[in-house]
């Protein structure tokens, strides 16, 4: 739920934005943060940009749904959460974009319920597995702060086994900008060992992802293409290690695109791309995808921390007429 308290924050010298958790809305010159029923929405403009969604009680996860691009066109698969015609409706756990993991300290928040539990047809391996699903849950706004020139939602969030018990800890922050034409979304994720030692496993489902309108797919055989900063570019690109990676292609008459950047500080940089031609896009530093590049599992000590640091590129084009690597080195020297 969210919470009543206020917090008074300053956005630039000699001015303060109020930002109020729980009631109708706070906002700013240019940006606002909202909240809906199901979370806080994000408006720049007066439009949509993103919403937060953090008490949906169907997943096991937070995520970010619907997100649009500069056009404002929707930059995310619809499904699970609506069905739209001409969608492909696979993989029930790819909800826009969100962060899951087979196994943090033994638990899966990667997969969903609904993901294996199919009523009579489930298998006796799908049953294995459903045992072993973990929540990813909200557990308070940190804060919420909107300027003229960005929107920042903090949170903090909770990794649960189905025991009821804490594994780990994450404090989530995304930071909503505007700039040349394009929007970003940084999305940082800070994991603390708050409960005792924690392991993640290696595992190729795993990573901070978005599902890419079906059209975009490279599969949907549109125009749909993958590259990386490596060049290497469709089914090439997957399991393969990049300081970014591109997504683009047709969406709703127009030729949009979204690439993920991972930051120099963030943990096994440069990152492993779980990227699929079907439409999953994934940033995996914890899965050994490419045996000549392995990751492998990590452990951390009570008290440790391990960052991931990505921003996520909405533009126009393909990955060259978005000028994606300038905005790499600009992203690595933050």
């Amino acid at each position: 739920m969210l919470h009543t308290r206020r917090w008074f924050l300053s956005c630039l010298a000699g001015m303060l934005a109020a930002v109020s958790v729980g009631t109708a809305q706070a906002e700013a010159p240019g940006f606002a943060i909202e909240q809906t029923a199901k979370g806080v929405a994000v408006k720049v403009g007066g439009q949509p940009f993103a919403e937060y969604v953090i008490n949906d009680s169907e997943p096991n996860k937070t995520y970010l749904w619907p997100v649009y691009g500069p056009t404002g066109k929707a930059m995310t698969r619809a499904f699970p959460m609506a069905k739209v015609d001409g969608e492909v409706q696979d993989h029930y756990h790819h909800r826009g974009i969100c962060f899951g993991q087979e196994d943090i300290g033994g638990w899966d928040t990667w997969t969903e319920r609904l993901t294996f539990d199919i009523g009579e047809n489930t298998k006796p391996a799908q049953k294995e597995r459903l045992k072993k699903i973990g929540t990813e849950k909200h557990r308070c706004f940190k804060q919420l702060l909107v300027c003229p020139d960005k929107a920042v939602i903090e949170s903090e969030l909770d990794y649960i086994g189905q025991d009821g018990k804490r594994v780990a800890t994450e404090l989530r922050t995304m930071t909503f900008r505007v700039e040349n034409g394009q929007r970003l979304i940084d999305l940082d994720q800070q994991f603390i060992a708050s409960d005792g030692e924690v392991t993640f496993g290696d595992k190729k489902d795993a990573g901070l992802s978005i599902r890419v309108p079906t059209s975009m797919s490279v599969d949907s055989k549109k125009g749909g293409k993958i590259v990386n900063s490596e060049g290497l570019t469709d089914a090439a690109a997957w399991g393969k290690k990049a300081k970014w990676c591109d997504y683009h292609g047709p969406v709703d008459g127009e030729h949009l695109g979204v690439a993920v950047l991972n930051h120099p500080s963030s943990f096994r940089h440069p990152t492993t791309w779980h990227v699929r031609t079907y439409g999953l896009f994934t940033a995996n530093p914890f899965g050994t995808l490419d045996k000549e590049q392995p990751n492998g599992p990590h452990t951390l000590k009570p008290g440790e921390k391990l960052l991931l640091k990505h921003r996520y590129v909405f533009h126009e084009g393909d990955e060259k007429a978005a000028k994606i690597a300038e905005a790499y080195e600009r992203y690595a020297k933050e």
